[in-house]
Formats: C-alpha cells, structure tokens, sequence
C-alpha cells in the first residue's frame, strides 16, 4: 500500500510541473523578480506638467515617503535606475540631497548643435549598430541608463545615446 502511494505521489509531482511548464505559469515566477538596480552618471531634466513640482521619495515606488518637489525644468544628476525609478542628486533648484523620481517624469535632449544630429545606438556602445539618427537640439524620450549612456526614444526608434550626444539641461541646446 505505501509504495502505490509513493508512486502516485511522484506521479502526481511530475504532472503539475509538466503543468506549470506547458502552460507558461512558471515564466510568472521569473518576470515577478525585481529589476536590478544599474548604476548611472547621466544629466537630464525635469518634465513633469505639475506646478507643485515632481515628488522626490526615499525610495523606488510611490509607497516611499516624499522628501521633496523638484520644479519643471530643473536638472538633476542621475545616479542610477531601478526599473522606471531613477535616484537623482546635485538638483539644480531647491531640493537638496538625494531621491527617488519616476522615470517618465524626466527628458533628455541630443547635443549635435551645428552639425546633422547624433547617432542612436542599439547597446550602450559606440561599436554597436547604429539604429537611428537624431537631430540636434531634440528632445527625446528618456527610458533608462546604464553608466554614461542614455537610453532613449525618438521617433518610435528606442536606443542609447553617447554621453557625449546628451543635453541634460531643458532651456539650452548644450553646445
């Protein structure tokens, strides 16, 4: 009797993983895990419509506690991103620190003044495939960093943007 139902134990472990692998439930488990944080040395500017300002957190998620507004078109550092939360410091207005901000919430503009425009790569580096050229002067879209590099929109063209080719000032082209 014990060895009929350790074999239906077994049989019965084996049918609910060919379950959860046939039918993707598994997968679930894998895109539930948090992002890793990336560390970042970009410039780029407040955009948020909202005359209070845009909230600084102490923490990645709108659950944190605000510590601060930053005003639209001030220009803060970005020191590093986790998922579509950014830590932000040297801010140009009156929030002093170190915070939290929501991504989406801050632009970037291409440098290029003078010239044709800038190149949009498809990695974090200049030796990748260029997929794109933006024009100078140009807001952009930003969606993330990695180190130097800007991670960026233009035009339905997602890409990176060398350091270099970055205006991270919202009343300037940069040159």
């Amino acid at each position: 009797m014990n060895n009929q139902a350790g074999k239906l134990a077994i049989a019965l472990a084996f049918s609910s993983i060919s379950v959860l692998v046939n039918t993707g439930i598994a997968n679930h488990h894998v895109l539930a895990q948090l992002p890793k944080q990336q560390k970042c040395d970009i410039y780029a500017y407040v955009t948020s419509k909202n005359p209070q300002g845009l909230n600084v957190r102490s923490g990645a998620s709108p659950t944190y506690k605000i510590l601060g507004k930053i005003a639209t078109n001030e220009t803060v550092k970005i020191t590093a991103a986790l998922g579509k939360w950014v830590q932000v410091t040297d801010v140009t207005g009156d929030f002093t620190g170190t915070g939290w901000v929501y991504l989406p919430m801050l632009g970037i503009s291409s440098r290029g003044y003078g010239t044709s425009g800038v190149n949009l790569y498809s990695n974090a580096d200049q030796q990748s495939q260029k997929v794109g050229r933006i024009p100078s002067s140009t807001s952009v879209k930003l969606l993330g960093c990695q180190g130097e590099w800007a991670q960026v929109e233009y035009q339905g063209i997602k890409g990176w943007l060398a350091s270099e080719d970055q205006c991270g000032a919202a009343l300037t082209s940069c040159s």
